[in-house]
């Protein structure tokens, strides 16, 4: 089994963040004359409007200093690719949705049918690199708290298609207040670099840190009050790296709790539409996703930040717990 050195993982770290936050001074001058300002949504919370022309699309600040860093202090095995495949493939689709927003003044983007596509042509990647090279043991399935390993079968490629597809939407839905989308996700890496540690796979725990320092050098610039946001850019990139990570440890279950704050970010927005429709126009939360309920209710935008990703550190912590268990069986 592969391990890394105090100074690769140091390295890893100390790259993506210096890359990520030495870039604010060029990008987002850049983004500024390029026009590429955020659009406020009437509808949304009315103190969001003074961040109406804020610079987005800073998602490519945090793609670079993940791809230097995994050049400079990783290998490009299989498992790393794929990681990254999924990664910067999400961030294509993100880029090409922020564009069409931004650019060509379209507030829907992508329609659903081509980022179905191009979330599809992402899966198939996937399946390709489990058919060729991890096998049929990829498609064992863990069920968090028990003992048991399940053979899924073709089960397994649709389960894998909707974690990705559901990941990286989740994971956008959380991007919605300055710094909300980093916070909560940096315990999420530092918990899969531990967890790919501990399931052998040391070059994929470095691509995991990689991105724990592009999103703490991210942070530098996106700390409320923000002067960047990452966009569909950033935040479908970085739903794609946390899925990723999930299916090449074979966690894939155990994201449910591991991203919980994820997992309630989309399913108020599902509660919320399915209560609207049931009810002709009556509203279960007060606005979703639900950080925004929350705000609505007199929460300062920083405090739903800290609670957030205190509870991203308490599913974090329980997710350990049931791996443990199950490796101390």
């Amino acid at each position: 089994m592969r391990v890394f050195s105090d100074m690769q993982a140091l390295g890893a770290l100390l790259t993506a963040f210096i890359v990520c936050a030495g870039l604010g001074p060029v990008v987002i001058p850049a983004l500024h004359r390029l026009k590429f300002g955020q659009s406020i949504r009437e509808v949304g919370p009315a103190s969001h409007q003074k961040k109406s022309g804020t610079p987005t699309m800073g998602g490519v600040m945090i793609l670079a200093g993940l791809a230097v860093s995994v050049l400079l202090w990783d290998r490009l095995t299989p498992v790393v690719v794929i990681a990254l495949v999924l990664t910067l493939g999400h961030a294509v689709i993100g880029f090409v949705d922020d564009y069409i927003k931004v650019v060509k003044k379209r507030n829907l983007g992508l329609t659903a049918k081509q980022k179905f596509a191009m979330q599809t042509a992402l899966a198939l990647c996937y399946i390709y690199y489990v058919e060729v090279h991890a096998g049929p043991v990829a498609t064992l399935l863990w069920i968090p708290g028990t003992q048991l390993i399940v053979p899924a079968g073709w089960a397994y490629y649709v389960l894998a298609f909707f974690l990705l597809v559901g990941t990286t939407n989740a994971v956008n839905l959380t991007d919605g207040l300055d710094g909300l989308v980093s916070c909560v996700s940096l315990p999420v890496l530092l918990t899969y670099a531990l967890i790919a540690l501990l399931a052998g796979e040391a070059d994929l725990s470095l691509f995991a840190l990689a991105g724990v320092g592009a999103l703490a050098g991210f942070l530098v610039w996106n700390h409320h009050p923000a002067k960047v946001f990452m966009g569909d850019t950033g935040s479908l990139a970085l739903g794609g790296a946390v899925a990723a990570l999930a299916l090449l440890t074979h966690t894939e279950l155990l994201l449910i709790l591991l991203g919980g704050v994820y997992v309630c970010e989309a399913l108020s927005v599902m509660i919320q539409v399915a209560y609207f429709r049931r009810t002709g126009g009556k509203r279960f939360f007060r606005m979703t996703p639900i950080h925004h309920h929350f705000e609505l209710g007199g929460w300062k935008e920083t405090k739903v930040v800290a609670v957030f990703t205190a509870a991203s550190v308490v599913c974090c912590g329980l997710s350990l717990a049931l791996l443990f268990n199950y490796l101390r069986g």
